[in-house]
C-alpha cells in the first residue's frame, strides 16, 4: 500500500468523521437525517455519487436531498458535492470485488470501528455519560429485542462495580412499572441500548422514563437515529448490514468503554472488583 494507505490515516481524519462533523449544529428533520445517515455509512462513496443515485441510496425523494444540501447552508446538491470531494478525497483502498461476502461484512465492521474511534478522539460525552451512569442509584439499564444483548453483557458487568444495576429488557407496560419502581428508590439517569429496527416500544419507553425525571443516555446506531429525540446523551456507534442479521461489534465496544468511563467516577470501583476476585478464587469459580 502506498501512504494514502488508510490504516495511517487518523480515525479523526476518517471521511466518515469529516462528514459527521459537518451535520453537527444543524436541525434536521427526519428525512434529512436519513439522509445524512447513509451518507455516513457510505463516506467513502459519497463524493461521486449524484443526487438522483444519493437519493435512492437513502431512500428518499430527489428534491429531498437538494433540501438537505441548502439545509447544510449549500446553494444546492452539487456545491455540498464539491465541498465534499474537497474534504474527502479519494482513498487508494483494496477493491470490495476482491472480498467475498464474509470477508466484506468484517470488513464494514472493521469501518464501523474506524468511525467510533474518530468520535471517540472527543472523550467528553462518553465521560459525562459515565459520571451520569455512576451516579444513578439505582441504575436502569434497558434494551429489548436486539438490541437486549448489548443491555445484558453492559448489566453483567456494570453489576461487578455499581451497587445496584436494574436490567430491563421486557418491553409493554411492565418496564414503565419496573422505571417507576426505580425512580423511587432513587434512580437519576437510566442507559439505553437502540438497535436497528427501532421498536417503537423503546421510544414510548425513554420518553415515559424522561417524564418520569430520568437522564436517558443512549448508544444507539446512528446519530440520527429516531431516539435521538428522546435521549438527554446520545453516543452513536454503526451497525453491519452486510449480513442476513445485523452486526454490533461498534455498540457492544462503545458499551465497555462507557463501562470504563463509568468506573473512573466510581472511586469503589477497583476494591469491588478484588473483591469479586477473592471470591471467585474461595469459590472456583473459574477454571484457569
Amino acid at each position: 500500500m502506498t501512504g494514502t494507505d488508510r490504516r495511517d490515516e487518523s480515525p479523526a481524519d476518517s471521511p466518515a468523521a469529516r462528514l459527521q462533523t459537518l451535520f453537527e449544529g444543524h436541525r434536521l428533520t427526519p428525512t434529512q437525517r436519513r439522509i445524512a445517515h447513509h451518507m455516513v455509512r457510505r463516506a467513502a462513496d459519497v463524493p461521486f455519487l449524484s443526487s438522483v443515485e444519493l437519493a435512492e441510496l437513502a431512500g428518499v425523494s430527489q428534491p429531498s436531498v437538494t433540501r438537505f444540501a441548502v439545509a447544510l447552508g449549500f446553494d444546492g446538491y452539487p456545491a455540498l458535492r464539491r465541498h465534499l470531494r474537497e474534504v474527502a478525497p479519494a482513498e487508494q483502498t483494496r477493491p470490495a470485488a476482491q472480498f467475498n461476502a464474509y470477508q466484506q461484512a468484517v470488513e464494514s465492521e472493521i469501518e464501523n470501528l474506524r468511525l467510533l474511534a474518530a468520535l471517540l478522539a472527543d472523550p467528553r460525552p462518553v465521560r459525562r455519560a459515565g459520571a451520569l451512569l455512576a451516579a444513578s442509584r439505582p441504575l436502569p439499564v434497558l434494551g429489548l429485542r436486539a438490541a437486549a444483548a448489548q443491555a445484558y453483557g453492559f448489566a453483567y458487568f456494570a453489576a461487578k462495580v455499581h451497587p445496584d444495576v436494574r436490567l430491563f429488557h421486557e418491553g409493554g407496560t411492565m418496564v414503565q412499572d419496573r422505571i417507576d419502581g426505580a425512580v423511587r428508590a432513587g434512580a437519576s439517569a437510566l442507559l439505553c441500548f437502540a438497535l436497528p429496527r427501532h421498536p417503537r416500544e423503546v421510544l414510548d419507553t425513554l420518553g415515559y422514563a424522561k417524564e418520569a425525571g430520568l437522564t436517558v443516555v443512549t448508544v444507539a446506531d446512528s446519530a440520527f437515529a429516531p431516539v435521538a429525540k428522546v435521549s438527554d446523551v446520545l453516543l452513536p456507534a454503526a451497525v453491519g448490514t452486510g449480513l442476513a442479521f445485523d452486526t454490533a461489534c461498534a455498540p457492544m465496544l462503545l458499551g465497555r468503554v462507557l463501562l470504563e468511563a463509568m468506573c473512573d467516577d466510581l472511586p469503589e470501583a477497583q476494591a469491588r472488583l478484588e473483591e469479586f476476585d477473592a471470591r471467585a478464587a474461595a469459590r472456583g469459580l473459574f477454571v484457569e
